[in-house]
């Protein structure tokens, strides 16, 4: 009995150290037990989830067209357009036009493009997001947290950099419509054009539906183009997925979702290609800013099993 209740102490005694010790020797990136579980409730993480994306959208649209009163906003995202149109000019890779133009012939595409824009991008990042929940739990904390900072960092640059997509840029403006038609612009007749020459594709093919009427004019930020949250995401959702994707087919569906995606939003006339270098930009941030929160959630387990421990030695 004595034997016993030594061993036992021995053994609490033991795992205090090392793990004491794990957490000393590792600093910023501790390693829990290998038999400890994190414990996540389901219906706490879909609420977290729920309420975010219900802030998210909330907070973007009070900077964008849900406001528009005169061309105030208009002549604000408009000048951030052509900003953007010069330093494409620039570097020589202002082709998103004659890209659209190619693919304008092939209705059934360009259609299933505008569907694909207004769906994908929220029902495979809910399905990728259950699929780390459930699959990689380990991990589950930090990529929840990449994928909250990254789009809490796109608010910001909506907020501060409103940019009009090239399917605006013809558009009618206020109070006809949320585009820059009235607006005067050298770029708008370079090379003796008539104008950007972009389409609206919802517009003229139809799509899930409409942004330029009804409840997807009041529920939208159309000039929430910078940074393009669909390819931050759609990077998430490869790079999130990639450890676990064993087979072949699995690992070439996961770098063809972002090609898709940012083929999608130039095609579609919502975004020019550097709005979606931008999203690279804010994946990489929040993943390492992510990644440090889900390293200090570690280190304050890690403390508290070590305490834990020490309070059953005693």
């Amino acid at each position: 009995m004595e034997n016993a209740r030594t061993d036992k102490s021995t053994t609490v005694s033991t795992t205090v150290n090392t793990t004491s010790s794990t957490a000393k020797k590792s600093g910023r990136r501790p390693s829990l037990p290998i038999d400890f579980e994190h414990r996540m409730i389901w219906w706490k993480e879909a609420i977290i989830f729920g309420v975010f994306y219900s802030v998210y959208t909330l907070i973007r649209n009070q900077f964008g067209s849900t406001l528009v009163e005169g061309v105030s906003v208009p002549n604000h995202s408009f000048t951030n357009a052509i900003r953007v149109i010069r330093f494409e000019r620039l570097i020589g890779l202002y082709h998103e036009e004659t890209l659209q133009d190619w693919f304008l012939p092939h209705v059934w595409l360009i259609k299933t493009m505008n569907v694909y824009y207004g769906t994908a991008h929220f029902f495979v990042t809910l399905g990728v997001f259950i699929a780390l929940y459930k699959l990689r739990p380990s991990v589950f904390g930090q990529w929840r947290n990449t994928l909250a900072v990254m789009t809490a960092l796109a608010i910001i640059g909506f907020s501060f950099f409103p940019l009009m997509p090239p399917r605006l840029l013809d558009a009618p403006c206020p109070d006809a419509g949320y585009g820059a038609a009235c607006i005067e612009s050298e770029y708008r007749n370079f090379n003796d054009a008539e104008n950007f020459g972009f389409v609206d594709t919802i517009k003229e093919f139809g799509g899930p539906w409409a942004f330029d009427r009804g409840p997807g004019s009041k529920l939208s930020n159309q000039y929430a183009a910078m940074p393009s949250l669909h390819i931050g995401w759609a990077t998430w959702c490869a790079f999130g997925l990639w450890p676990i994707a064993r087979k072949l087919w699995m690992r070439l569906a996961l770098l063809i979702y972002p090609a898709v995606t940012t083929f999608c939003i130039i095609v579609t006339g919502n975004h020019f290609w550097i709005d979606g270098v931008g999203g690279l930009l804010v994946f990489a941030v929040a993943y390492f800013i992510g990644t440090e929160i889900h390293f200090m959630n570690h280190r304050r387990l890690v403390t508290r099993l070590t305490m834990s421990q020490q309070t059953a030695r005693d």
